[in-house]
C-alpha cells in the first residue's frame, strides 16, 4: 500500500474545518465566501489531483471529480453506453453550531491530548478529508483507476439541497450508471446488536424515505376571554394526539432480515418475532427498523397570550419504510383525524413541504459487495461485516435512480459517544481515527 502523510493529513483537515461552510435554508444566512475560501485550499493541497481532473461545478454547490481509468473506452459516453466506473461521495457542508455551548471553539480545529475538535470532523469533512488524501497520494505515486473514478461532493446536503440531485441528473445525461457508490452512513460500532461481542461494521444497503409535511386547521379567532370549547390550538393539539396514536404496519423488510442473518444466525426466528411483536415496545432504532415513523416537530398557533388563533398548524417528520409512500401516507394521516373531523365539524389539511420514498434495497450478492467487505476486513480485521437499513438520509439516496450498488459506510470506529456528537456541540475526532478512515480508502482504492 502505498504510504501517506499523516502531518499533511492533519494540517489539511485542520484548514477544511477552518472553512466555515455552513449551509441554511435562509440562503441570507450562508457565507459564500467559506465556501470559495474552501475551493481554493481545495486546489492549493491536492495538485495531483488537480493535474488529472479540474472539477465540474454543478448546481449550487455541487463538486465532481473525474479521475480516468487504465481501461477507459475511447468512444465518448452516450446515452447507450455503459460506464463502469465507481463513485466516493462525502458532503463538506456542515449545520450551525451555538458557539458558547463549545468547550472548544467549533471552526479552529484545535488540537488537544491526540483529538480535532471542530464542526465536521465526523459529519463528514473527515471521510471528505480522506478521500482525497488518499486519492492524492495514490495519483502522486504514478497510480491509475483499472476504470473510470469520480469523486462526488455537495455542499448542501444538511438542508436538502439539490446539488448532489443535479450531480445524479448530470450522470443520467451522459448515460453512465456507475457501478459502485460509496456514502456516509454505518460506521465500525460496538454492541451493534443484542449478544453480539466485539465491533461490527454496519453497511447500509438501503434507507428510509424522509418527508416533511404541515397539518393546518382554521377556527374561529378574536379575543381570549370568551374563547369557544376549542380553539384552532385545541383543534390542532388533538390532531398530533390522534397521529402519534395511529401507529404504521409493521414491515421486516430485506437489509433487517439480511443484518439478523449475519449477527445473529442462529436466531434468526426468536429476533425477527420479538422485533415484530415488541418493536413499538423496545423503542428507539429497533421500532424505526420496523415501522415508518412520524415525529410532531413543530406547533405554531396565536403569536400572543390573550389572541385565539384563526389557524393553526403542526409540522411532522414522517419516515417511510419499505413499502409505505407519500400517498400511502397521506391516506394514512387523513383516516387518523377523520373522527376528529366529524364530531368537531372541523377540517384538516395537509401539504407536503418536500420529502421522498424510500430508497430502493441495494444488491448484497455481487462483486462490488464482496470487495467492500473484503477492504473493509483489510483495514479492520475484527469486524463482523453486516448489511443494515438506515433510518437517517444522505446523498446517496439519488444515485439509487441510477444504481443498485449504492453502499453507506462511513469507514471509520465510533462510539456511542462520538456518534452523539454528531450535529451536536464539541464534536470531534482522534488523529487516529481520522488516519485509519484514510487507511481504509487506500485499500479501496487499490482494488479499483
Amino acid at each position: 500500500m502505498i504510504q501517506f502523510d499523516e502531518h499533511k493529513v492533519t494540517t489539511d483537515m485542520q484548514d477544511i474545518i477552518r472553512c466555515r461552510t455552513v449551509s441554511n435554508r435562509d440562503e441570507s444566512l450562508v457565507d459564500r465566501s467559506e465556501f470559495s475560501k474552501l475551493y481554493a485550499l481545495l486546489e492549493n493541497r491536492f495538485p495531483s489531483l488537480y493535474a488529472v481532473s479540474v472539477p465540474e461545478h454543478i448546481g449550487k454547490t455541487g463538486l465532481l471529480f473525474r479521475i480516468p481509468g487504465r481501461e477507459e473506452q475511447k468512444a465518448p459516453h452516450t446515452k447507450d453506453t455503459a460506464c463502469r466506473c465507481a463513485v466516493l461521495m462525502a458532503h463538506y457542508d456542515v449545520v450551525p453550531v451555538v458557539e458558547n455551548e463549545w468547550l472548544k471553539p467549533p471552526f479552529d480545529a484545535v488540537i488537544e491530548d491526540g483529538v480535532m475538535w471542530g464542526r465536521g470532523t465526523l459529519d463528514t469533512k473527515g471521510t471528505f478529508c480522506a478521500i482525497l488524501e488518499s486519492v492524492e497520494a495514490y495519483l502522486a505515486a504514478g497510480w491509475k483507476p483499472q476504470h473510470t473514478m469520480y469523486l462526488s461532493f455537495s455542499g448542501e446536503e444538511e438542508i436538502d439541497g439539490n446539488s448532489c440531485a443535479d450531480i445524479v441528473s448530470w450522470f443520467e445525461k451522459q448515460g453512465i450508471h456507475p457501478d459502485f457508490v460509496l456514502d456516509e452512513g454505518g460506521a465500525i460500532v460496538e454492541k451493534a446488536f443484542p449478544g453480539v461481542q466485539g465491533r461490527c461494521a454496519m453497511i447500509g444497503i438501503a434507507e428510509k424515505g424522509s418527508v416533511n409535511i404541515n397539518c393546518t386547521t382554521e377556527s374561529t379567532g378574536g379575543h381570549a376571554s370568551a374563547p369557544p370549547a376549542h380553539s384552532a390550538a385545541g383543534y390542532i393539539a388533538m390532531a398530533a394526539q390522534a397521529l402519534e396514536n395511529h401507529p404504521y404496519r409493521t414491515q421486516f423488510t430485506r437489509p433487517v432480515r439480511e443484518m439478523i442473518g449475519v449477527l445473529a444466525p442462529k436466531k434468526k426466528l426468536l429476533f425477527k418475532t420479538a422485533f415484530t411483536l415488541f418493536g413499538r415496545k423496545i423503542g428507539g432504532e429497533v421500532n424505526a427498523m420496523m415501522h415508518t415513523t412520524c415525529a410532531v416537530t413543530r406547533l405554531e398557533g396565536s403569536g400572543a397570550y390573550n389572541v385565539m388563533p384563526h389557524t393553526a398548524s403542526l409540522g411532522m417528520n414522517v419516515r417511510l419504510l419499505g413499502k409505505d409512500t407519500i400517498d400511502s401516507m397521506f391516506l394514512h394521516m387523513k383516516k387518523a383525524v377523520r373522527n376528529i373531523e366529524r364530531k368537531n365539524k372541523v377540517r384538516f389539511t395537509f401539504n407536503l413541504v418536500n420529502g421522498m420514498n424510500p430508497s430502493i434495497v441495494s444488491d448484497t450478492h455481487c462483486p462490488q459487495w464482496d470487495n467492500l467487505r473484503t477492504t473493509i476486513l483489510k483495514t479492520w480485521p475484527e469486524v463482523i461485516v453486516s448489511p443494515y437499513l438506515m433510518v437517517a438520509c444522505s446523498d446517496s439516496r439519488h444515485y439509487c435512480r441510477i444504481t443498485d450498488k449504492v453502499y453507506r459506510f462511513s469507514g471509520m470506529y465510533m462510539a456511542k459517544e462520538d456518534r452523539s456528537l454528531i450535529h451536536g456541540s464539541n464534536e470531534r475526532i482522534k488523529l487516529s481515527t481520522l488516519f485509519e478512515t484514510v487507511r481504509f480508502y487506500c485499500n479501496l482504492l487499490e482494488t479499483l
